[in-house]
């Protein structure tokens, strides 16, 4: 019986982090449906955040499963309470990627980004996917020493966030208001995708060592 509940505990982070894995592709494509105006890639982002949903939904039936019928202590209730925490913030990611899809699909044929700004927005969204694919790996060693790194790691998105602000206000914009409200989410989805991959990380600390990390400085 035991055996089963730590197998069960250990699939939620398995699932976890194959649910990572899907968010991860799916800041990939939005990505390339951002930049290349391709409607196609932007639609299946928006098509296949169902299957991120879904699979939320399998690792909360788990997790309340084993809250209700093991009553779980200690560090088994702290892996259980932050799996939880943890595959709402991916499902978010999820729905972040599926927004900047959607602003790649309002603006075909034409792209979104401006060909001035898109050396910017390149690198967010490269960073972005970066964090994800290291919160991926995360998940699945459970390894304090990167999760904490990761979190060093986001200074640069908040650095290029600055930057993008900066373009945006500058006096010579000659994009309009349109393309200026896209920058602006664009930015803050990308943002908060690293923001949730540090959130993320975090929980793993906690779950492995029982403290949350300090905050940065």
């Amino acid at each position: 019986m035991r055996d089963a509940y730590n197998d069960q505990l250990d699939a939620i982070f398995d699932d976890l982090a194959g649910i990572c894995r899907r968010v991860q592709i799916a800041v990939s494509e939005a990505t390339a449906a951002l930049m290349t105006g391709d409607a196609a890639i932007a639609e299946r982002v928006i098509s296949d955040d169902i299957e991120i949903d879904r699979a939320r939904e399998r690792v909360e039936e788990t997790a309340f499963g084993l809250l209700a019928l093991q009553q779980p202590v200690a560090g088994d209730l702290r892996t259980v309470v932050a799996a939880l925490r943890m595959v709402g913030e991916l499902e978010r990611m999820g729905d972040l990627s599926v927004h900047v899809a959607k602003v790649a699909r309002l603006r075909v044929p034409a792209i979104a980004v401006p060909e001035e700004i898109r050396p910017t927005m390149t690198r967010m969204a490269t960073v972005a996917e970066d964090m994800v694919s290291r919160v991926c790996d995360v998940i699945t060693g459970r390894d304090v020493e990167a999760a904490i790194a990761l979190g060093r790691a986001d200074e640069e998105m908040d650095q290029l966030r600055r930057t993008s602000f900066s373009e945006l206000l500058s006096g010579d914009w000659p994009h309009g208001v349109e393309a200026a409200v896209d920058i602006a989410l664009l930015g803050r989805y990308y943002e908060r995708i690293a923001d949730h991959a540090v959130s993320i990380a975090n929980r793993v600390i906690f779950v492995v060592t029982g403290h949350n990390p300090a905050p940065a400085a």
